[in-house]
């Protein structure tokens, strides 16, 4: 049973990698998708949910306590195993996606986004995996949870040409291997502009953007009120020079005097389905 969860199980985290061409190409602060009315108790479509807004995405970062090794092969083994039943166990309910840190951060080695319609369901999710072997010798690091939301300021409403010249060019570079998370909280001379002038903000943000759309993905959520930040920047990439060199533009555009947190922490990770994550983490193949 155990050997069939597995190789069904990894048929299946294969696809969903493959499937992350699926991510939008706007600007880091604006929002992926079309609305549509939010379903709490509908079953999990990758495709679909990245592209809705009013859907949860919960980031968690862990690290692996050492006395994890101490356990014998057959039981890290087993531990193996028994995150991915939790995982098929709650497939239908939530979008798990798996990065390993280690070797890319001295304050954690793996992370988890879970993504759910409704909040309470990622919840489930995240204590039934906390209960696995696995997940009681790993502490958490950092915990963030956003919100997709409707576009912001470059909408074809208020910004059309730049509006057509971020959903006219779509990533066209090789599958990602890297995915990169910057939160950012602005500060609350920002909230207490007016919109025009946030706009006008926004506009000179994505222009310097445009270029690195065909070499970095990205998608935006909403975390006022969810956590210690405003919004969570998420991004997917094959080429961490290009990354680089995107967040240099952004550094040295005026809205950038507007933030109170930019990274801090910056979480760099490779893309890799859990079962990798997991067996690689737990030293056993």
């Amino acid at each position: 049973m155990k050997s069939k969860l597995k190789t069904n199980y990894m048929a299946a985290t294969v696809m969903l990698v493959a499937a992350g061409s699926m991510f939008g190409t706007v600007a880091y602060a604006q929002e992926m998708g079309e609305s549509t009315e939010m379903q709490m108790d509908q079953e999990i479509e990758r495709s679909k949910i990245l592209t809705d807004t009013g859907f949860f995405g919960v980031f968690a970062t862990y690290k692996l306590n050492s006395d994890y090794y101490q356990k014998g092969s057959a039981e890290r083994r087993g531990a193996v195993d028994e995150v991915l039943s939790v995982v098929e166990d709650h497939m239908d309910n939530v979008l798990v996606d798996a990065y390993l840190t280690r070797g890319l951060s001295a304050k954690s080695d793996y992370m988890l986004r879970v993504h759910a319609y409704d909040l309470q369901t990622a919840q489930d999710f995240m204590n039934d995996f906390s209960n696995t072997r696995f997940g009681m010798h790993s502490e958490v690091t950092e915990n963030l949870t956003g919100i997709t939301k409707s576009l912001n300021y470059i909408t074809k409403e208020e910004s059309s040409d730049l509006n057509a010249a971020l959903t006219s060019t779509s990533y066209s570079g090789e599958e990602p291997r890297y995915s990169i998370v910057v939160p950012v909280k602005k500060s609350a001379e920002w909230w207490n502009m007016s919109e025009e002038e946030r706009l006008e903000e926004m506009e000179t943000h994505t222009e310097p953007t445009l270029a690195y759309l065909p070499n970095v993905k990205r998608k935006l959520y909403h975390s006022t009120g969810l956590a210690d930040t405003d919004f969570i920047t998420y991004f997917e990439t094959n080429d961490l020079e290009a990354f680089n060199n995107l967040m240099l533009s952004l550094a040295q555009v005026p809205e950038n005097l507007h933030h109170d947190r930019w990274g801090d922490p910056t979480i760099l990770s490779t893309i890799q389905p859990i079962g990798n994550v997991v067996e690689t983490l737990s030293a056993v193949k």
